[in-house]
């Protein structure tokens, strides 16, 4: 039996019911991480049980929020190894899911395990926020999107809020200390069409992390303009 003993415990801590399909579902998912990694580099997180907590874990602490039990469209920008979209999909298969990354070695790695955990509704796309966020199959096109993604929270609004419907929300994935960056981002978001709603403060089950959500709901359309090409989001912040 793979060691997952860590996920099964934590789970529990998060409420939350994983039946046999999802518990394969996520010892097949962590062989194929760990297969991958020997061949490219997709996580500098290699054990069982730091896989559990640092990726499986974290990734289904949105869960908390009750906004995910739903028949959801979901778009995850700069997935990586596909966190937390793909740990949201095993849990919820509901969930129609993007995965999102710029890099296409990463999305081959993603691609190969959505088939083999025979998932539908999922696709894993290569390609940068700040294009496909201006595309009118991606723009306006999602309930929620998501990153844990490491940018500042201004830099991340540009990319993500543009693919939220009306209504719908920008969940950021931070650290436990964000008033700073909240701050800083409050011109952006306004801008962007966006209103913080709520930011609650998470501890990943089975370790003493505590991570926060920001919870962004997009109440107005965000202007044509954004998000601006040429890199301009990182290099200089709304």
């Amino acid at each position: 039996m793979d060691n997952i003993e860590t996920l099964l415990k934590g789970v529990r801590e998060l409420n939350i019911e994983l039946n046999e399909r999802q518990v394969n579902n996520f010892i097949k998912y962590k062989n194929l991480l760990k297969e991958w990694n020997k061949k490219i580099n997709i996580t500098a997180i290699t054990e069982d049980d730091e896989i559990d907590i640092k990726h499986f874990l974290d990734s289904l602490t949105p869960v908390t929020t009750g906004l995910f039990d739903r028949n959801i469209s979901v778009i995850d920008i700069g997935t990586g190894g596909g966190f937390p979209g793909l740990p949201l999909k095993v849990y919820n298969e509901e969930l129609k899911v993007t995965l999102l990354d710029s890099l296409n070695k990463r999305i081959t790695f993603l691609k190969e395990v959505i088939e083999s955990l025979e998932l539908d509704n999922i696709e894993a796309i290569h390609g940068r926020a700040e294009e496909l966020g201006r595309m009118e199959n991606y723009r306006n096109q999602y309930d929620i999107s998501i990153s844990r993604a490491v940018a500042s929270l201004n830099t991340l609004s540009e990319y993500c809020i543009p693919f939220v419907k009306l209504g719908g929300y920008f969940i950021s994935m931070k650290g436990p200390d964000v008033e700073d960056e909240l701050k800083e981002a409050e011109k952006a978001i306004k801008t962007l069409g966006g209103k913080i709603v709520n930011v609650e403060s998470i501890n990943i089950p089975q370790s003493d992390i505590t991570h926060s959500l920001i919870i962004i709901e997009k109440i107005k359309e965000t202007p044509t303009k954004y998000p601006r090409a040429g890199g301009k989001p990182k290099k200089n912040p709304l």
